[in-house]
Parts: C-alpha cells; sequence; structure tokens
C-alpha cells in the first residue's frame, strides 16, 4: 500500500495531490492512503455553492482568516485550522454499484480503533444539528469529533473524512455564521474535538494513529509530498 505523508505548499497544490490519487490508484491498482494536517481553510460542499447565502457565508469565513473553496465530496462546510487531521483511502473498484456500505463500516471501525488507541472512546453517530451532518460520523461526549465521506468512480473509491484535533473554539467561530448565512441549523455544543475528549492535541501524533488504522497489516511503502 503506498502512504502519502506531508502537505504541499499552498492550498492548491495540496488539494491536487488529493484529486491525483485517484487516477494513480485506477492506474497502478495499488491503494493509497494519506493522512495530513491541510492548511487553514473552510471546505464548502456542492450543496452550499447553490445556497442563496453562499458569498455570505465565504464572506464570513475569510473575515475571520479561512481562506474558502468547494470540495469535491459531498457534505457540509468543514474548518481546517491548521491542526485539523484530514484522511482519504483511495482503494480500485471492479464494480461501483457495491461495496459502498462495506467500505463505510470498515473505514468507521478502523477510525474508532485509532482513536482508542489515542484514549479516546468514540461512537458512531452524532449530536442533533452538527457541522457537516452525515450518517457515519464519529463522536464522543464531547460532541461530534469525525465526519467521513465517500466517493466513488469507475475505477477507484474513496473513503475520505476530517478529524478535530484542538481548536474547538476557533472552529465554532467561524462555522457559526458560516451556519447561520448558509441557512443550516448549527448547534455549536456539537462541536468536539481529541483533546475535548481526553485525547492528545498533538495533530501529527493523530494523522499517525489514523494512518496507521487505515493501512493496517498491510505493507507501507512511505512517499513524502514534494
Amino acid at each position: 500500500m503506498r502512504v502519502l505523508r506531508g502537505r504541499a505548499t499552498t492550498i492548491e497544490e495540496d488539494r491536487a495531490v488529493t484529486r491525483a490519487l485517484a487516477g494513480d490508484v485506477e492506474a497502478s491498482g495499488e491503494p493509497t492512503v494519506r493522512a495530513w494536517t491541510p492548511h487553514r481553510q473552510v471546505a464548502f460542499g456542492r450543496r452550499d455553492a447553490r445556497s442563496d447565502g453562499y458569498g455570505r457565508a465565504k464572506r464570513a469565513a475569510e473575515e475571520r482568516g479561512f481562506p474558502t473553496h468547494e470540495r469535491d465530496v459531498g457534505g457540509r462546510a468543514v474548518a481546517y485550522t491548521g491542526n485539523t487531521a484530514a484522511f482519504v483511502r483511495v482503494e480500485p473498484v471492479a464494480d461501483v454499484r457495491g461495496g459502498t456500505d462495506e467500505r463505510y463500516d470498515r473505514i468507521v471501525a478502523e477510525l474508532r480503533g485509532a482513536l482508542a488507541s489515542l484514549d479516546v472512546e468514540a461512537w458512531e453517530g452524532e449530536p442533533s444539528d452538527a457541522f457537516c451532518p452525515g450518517a457515519h460520523s464519529l463522536s464522543t461526549d464531547a460532541g461530534k469529533v469525525v465526519g467521513v465521506a465517500q466517493r466513488v468512480r469507475q475505477g477507484s473509491a474513496a473513503v475520505a473524512g476530517i478529524v478535530l484535533v484542538r481548536d474547538h473554539d476557533e472552529i465554532v467561530r467561524v462555522l457559526d455564521p458560516v451556519y447561520e448565512a448558509l441557512g443550516v441549523p448549527f448547534d455549536p455544543g456539537s462541536v468536539g474535538s481529541v483533546a475535548t475528549s481526553g485525547g492528545p492535541a498533538d495533530s501529527e501524533r493523530v494523522a499517525r494513529a489514523v494512518e496507521s488504522a487505515l493501512v493496517g497489516d498491510r505493507d507501507a511503502r512511505v512517499e513524502r509530498v514534494r
């Protein structure tokens, strides 16, 4: 399995690294895992971009020092502070019509194991009015900590997501006005993090725990992002 570490110099260059993974996997047949800390930004989903309040939401984020962009995978707006972990596992698939639920179940179990290795007990589900609501989230008593999404195309499937490591208050400060502008219910109390759940505030440590869980017992071939 190919393992990619680090991030590119700019947001756009870093996004390009992730976008290229599906084509690489389809060409090589080798699954790839990437777990890293993206640049500071707010990433909007496609539904957000169609909202009447999208312009106001972007301005709200940018006024608080968060560059904005629209991401390829679905879901609602998420905030990365520069200390937030992200992950993606891209695998070759022969049939785009099957395997979606199995991939979700597998990665949720692996992510729970990663959090357990960091002394964080999490369960599948999320509080009401959580950020980027979805059926495959992980939460703790402190709130939602992990969101997961999936994108399948001819030849590959990418399961990706976000792990809130720390900076809980900063995430709430930017997402509250963003979600208000989008007209999407949002409860600031639903936001958790690894640190507020009793785990480490070290984003690199969290990323490596997630990477290890997603690789499992397969041999890893590590590369650095250039």
